[in-house]
């Protein structure tokens, strides 16, 4: 049984990275929580909203250093991004 990764997981990873380090950089820009929707920082983090949207919803339990909260849907889910307290 081989314990490396496939390509898909990789490139999942790979994504899933990005994602978190971009909620990084914009929380030490600004003070306070962070309200996105994925169809908005798409072009910041060179991923489709679907894409996005998948991805939020693996990291919600899986990141320790973020908190990530489904906040509300209007016309797209909005997510909630904190740092832990």
């Amino acid at each position: 049984m081989s314990t490396s990764a496939t390509p898909s997981t990789q490139h999942q990873s790979t994504k899933a990275q990005r994602l978190v380090e971009y909620f990084k950089d914009e929380l030490e820009r600004q003070s306070g929580d962070l309200y996105v929707k994925g169809k908005f920082i798409a072009d910041d983090v060179d991923l489709s909203p679907k894409e996005i949207g998948a991805l939020m919803v693996q990291l919600q339990d899986s990141v320790e250093e973020l908190e990530i909260e489904k906040w509300s849907y209007t016309s797209a889910t909005t997510w909630r991004v904190s740092k832990p307290n």
